[in-house]
């Protein structure tokens, strides 16, 4: 029991500070991802208007769609700037661009992943779908959609953070590991701006020597 306690928290502290500090930022990009949600949809048409048919298929692309892959974009920029200046304090080691397109990436594929449960959640015919009847999109708080979107929040997010924390982010760990343990992270910023500081590194004058003294 002792070793799983030190494997688990000592050992691994460092994992759960950061699983820590990357589902705080999840949870304000959950309020930023619905938010815009909110007013994409009451913005544009009705969400369950078809787009376009998929071909070959008996299915549509709807506007929520194309709304929770807007609402999606947004709340991915919110996350990748936090996840970059405090989670995994990278911003000051990579170029933005760098760090962002694998940040992307891994969301794409959480997103698609999002789309066919949220198509299987608001079908009609999906065996999983929302009850119409319970979810009447009457309010705000009984709308399909909302919760739909919700859901698939939770089950994506835990996947895209080992996948960010394994790629993403991981480069720049390699080549900095005191970036992989936040406790370390202040210490090693501190001990930087020293040795930067003028006069840095440079050792303490113990007075006037022998080739000081005036002729």
């Amino acid at each position: 029991m002792r070793r799983l306690h030190e494997f688990l928290f000592v050992r691994h502290r460092h994992n759960w500070l950061l699983l820590l500090r990357f589902a705080v930022v999840g949870a304000s990009g959950v309020l930023v991802n619905l938010l815009t949600l909110v007013i994409v949809k009451k913005l544009g048409p009705g969400f369950n208007q078809a787009i376009v048919p998929v071909p070959g298929t008996e299915f549509n692309v709807r506007w929520y769609h194309a709304y929770s892959t807007f609402a999606f974009l947004v709340a991915n920029l919110w996350n990748f700037q936090l996840n970059r200046t405090w989670t995994f304090r990278t911003s000051k080691r990579a170029r933005w661009w760098h760090e962002y397109w694998p940040f992307l990436a891994v969301g794409l594929l959480g997103q698609v992943v999002g789309l066919v449960l949220l198509t299987l959640l608001m079908h009609l015919d999906s065996p999983i779908h929302l009850s119409p009847t319970v979810l009447d999109d009457s309010t705000g708080f009984r709308t399909r959609l909302y919760w739909a979107q919700l859901i698939v929040i939770v089950v994506v997010t835990p996947i895209s953070f080992v996948l960010n924390k394994l790629w993403t982010f991981a480069a720049v760990r390699t080549h900095h590991p005191d970036l992989a343990d936040p406790s370390h992270v202040e210490a090693a910023l501190t001990d930087e701006s020293l040795h930067s500081a003028p006069g840095a590194g440079q050792p303490a004058s113990a007075g006037p020597g022998r080739h000081d003294r005036p002729a």
